[in-house]
């Protein structure tokens, strides 16, 4: 078929021919028949072109010198910035200061420390090489008398912590339970360790004394409390913010009334800031400052130092790829200290759900912080190195910054993949806490054949892990429900076990009589801090297919020696949290109560608080009913409202007295 004025075919067309019309034939042929000077036309048009493009590159040119200028001064430039900024910092930093110093007490703080480590970093490329070569030849007189002086110290520090231990357990004897625990957990790791002729001492050593060091700060000393308790609440309003994006979602009756729009908004929220904090670099620069203190201190290896450190931040799967590339060449013990770090800590994420329920702030933030160097310690002392790794004495490890191109994309990808945990997490619990109540309805029924009522799962964990509990200190009375909690957490997971110790935390200070006829409602504030250090941790059965499975993909040759290590790694990992636990229970230090009659004069009874039920068993104790009479011993009888005050706790507990 041929269209006869146009002269296009079917045939042109299967073979590509270009419509003659819009052809230069085709344009010629129409200006012949319209008459027009095409050429003129032609000519014209290239004149304007070129006057155009004079006109473009004469506009375009300043902002290509500026280009150029910039290019060539780009460090000029630089500096000239960031002096701008930093003056305009220094002006607001004095401004705060000198309206309210208290208020502008913590940016100080922050600013001294980003001052110290930038001063520090400064000295010591420019002056760093100078200082050491003066040093040398005091560091070799010191290498010369390193052999007896090493002994020296170990004594000294030796004897100071004898003493120390001694003019402190004095006071509450009840703490050297918990030291005789901690010194049996490290005995039960040795026993079990793969070469016990190779333990490196001084990783073990160092390992213990930075976490001791570390717990003695963080809950023994007045700045290292305020500092960690500062720090837990300013997570807890920064996870509050969370609220503004869950209610727009899903609406303000849902998060206030289920659990899965209430708390696990909080781990897309800080996946989220954890990603923007990776793409600045702020993660990496932070974890290179722990791993360094720990390799200097411990003479491990830059990457197992480094996945270890890491794991504070970041989850089980998560830390190891900031050392994915050497993951090939690592040795066997440098593995399990990578797979010991991931049992050993929980992730920041998940921190803020656990935070959410109630779980003290600063407690989880310093057993996350102490789990670093015991896990490096314990991981070398049951698998210690026999090998010759590959990266001893190198320098330097590479870590990379994320893919992401702008913060606005790693905004969006910490969001996105938190996605998958917090369905993983909602499945776990779905899935975990089902099973449980199959598990427990199975026990009951095989426990009513024999007539055992109310057999289940917590009742024997409450039984095989109460030694376990009462060693890393808790009362005897909590150390069924401790246990109960450990072996939800070893057998199920951590998340389950955090919900049920922030309901006993509730309960306790609600005010709930501390017994509900056989059943315990909740456990003493000593236990909790020590329940709150035991739970802090990976290391549970479900862990461990999430660790094969995350490692075997960065590394798929290793499939083999991964499996072999991964149950030493978790006996490990719980043998950790449990000595952190231990030190838990050996620093903690009661809360004082205070003046309870000044207490009494002032509340109005009309709901309980833990202080509450506190000062009414004080009350309680000083009472004494004699022939009908009713009197009051030590401070309580010099108050005239003692027997209101007793009736009013009356009304809210029992006690003989009423």
């Amino acid at each position: 078929l041929e269209m006869e004025g146009n002269q296009i075919t079917l045939a042109s067309l299967e073979k590509g021919t270009d419509n003659p019309a819009f052809s230069f034939e085709g344009e010629k042929r129409h200006c012949e028949d319209c008459g027009g000077p095409c050429s003129e036309s032609r000519e014209e048009r290239r004149e304007g072109k070129g006057r155009f493009s004079s006109y473009c590159r004469k506009a375009l040119q300043p902002a290509s010198e500026a280009k150029h200028f910039c290019k060539a001064h780009a460090k000029v430039l630089r500096r000239v910035v960031l002096g701008l900024l930093g003056v305009a910092y220094l002006c607001y930093f004095i401004a705060a200061c000198y309206l309210n110093f208290q208020r502008a007490l913590a940016l100080v703080v922050m600013t001294a420390v980003v001052a110290f480590f930038i001063c520090w970093d400064i000295f010591k490329k420019h002056c760093g090489a100078k200082v050491l070569l003066l040093l040398h030849p005091i560091g070799k007189c010191f290498q010369k008398s390193w052999r007896w002086l090493k002994w020296l110290l170990w004594v000294a520090l030796l004897a100071g912590l004898i003493v120390w231990l001694a003019l402190d357990t004095g006071r509450n004897p009840e703490q050297l339970i918990s030291l005789g625990g901690f010194c049996f957990l490290v005995l039960f790791l040795f026993a079990c360790s793969k070469h016990h002729g190779a333990v490196s001492w001084r990783a073990v050593f160092w390992g213990l004394g930075l976490e001791f060091l570390l717990g003695l700060f963080i809950l023994r000393t007045t700045p290292g409390t305020q500092a960690f308790q500062w720090l837990g609440d300013q997570i807890q309003y920064f996870l509050g913010y969370t609220t503004a994006g869950s209610s727009f979602v899903f609406g303000n009756t849902l998060i206030e009334e289920v659990f899965a729009f209430q708390t696990l908004p909080i781990i897309v929220f800080f996946s989220c800031v954890m990603s923007i904090l990776y793409y600045l670099g702020v993660m990496q620069w932070l974890i290179l400052k722990i791993s360094w203190l720990l390799q200097v201190s411990m003479g491990t290896t830059p990457t197992e130092t480094l996945s270890v450190a890491g794991n504070i931040f970041v989850g089980q799967t998560e830390a190891p790829l900031l050392i994915r590339p050497y993951l090939p060449d690592m040795t066997l013990s440098e593995i399990h200290a990578v797979m010991t770090g991931g049992f050993s800590t929980i992730a920041g994420s998940v921190m803020g759900a656990y935070i959410s329920f109630g779980i003290d702030a600063a407690s989880l933030i310093a057993a996350s912080v102490m789990a670093a160097p015991c896990a490096l310690a314990m991981a070398k002392l049951v698998y210690p190195e026999v090998e010759e790794s590959k990266f001893k004495g190198k320098s330097s490890i590479h870590l990379s910054s994320g893919e992401e191109k702008n913060i606005l994309e790693a905004a969006s990808n910490g969001a996105a993949a938190s996605v998958g945990l917090v369905a993983n997490i909602a499945a776990n619990l779905i899935a975990f806490l089902a099973v449980l109540e199959f598990i427990n309805a199975t026990l009951r029924w095989f426990g009513e054949m024999v007539d055992i009522e109310g057999l289940t799962f917590q009742v024997i964990c409450s039984y095989v892990l109460m030694p376990v509990a009462f060693l890393m200190g808790a009362d005897w009375a909590d150390s069924p429900l401790v246990a109960e909690l450990l072996g939800i957490k070893i057998f199920l997971n951590e998340f389950v076990a955090y919900q049920q110790l922030a309901t006993y935390k509730k309960n306790r200070l609600m005010g709930l009589e501390e017994w509900d006829g056989n059943q315990k409602q909740w456990i003493s504030e000593r236990a909790e801090s020590i329940t709150t250090f035991a739970l802090c941790g990976f290391a549970n059965f479900s862990s461990i297919g999430i660790a094969l499975g995350g490692l075997a993909s960065m590394a798929p040759q290793r499939k083999g020696d991964l499996a072999s290590v991964v149950l030493r790694a978790l006996l490990t990992g719980i043998c950790v949290s449990l000595l952190n636990a231990c030190l838990a229970g050996l620093l903690h230090v009661p809360t004082e109560v205070g003046d309870c009659a000044v207490f009494f004069s002032t509340t109005n009874f009309s709901s309980t608080s833990y202080t509450m039920y506190t000062c009414c068993k004080q009350l309680f104790a000083s009472s004494v009913l004699q022939n009908g009479t009713l009197s009051f011993t030590g401070s309580w009888a010099e108050q005239a409202e003692s027997v209101l005050w007793l009736t009013e706790c009356c009304g809210h507990y029992n006690h003989t007295s009423c």
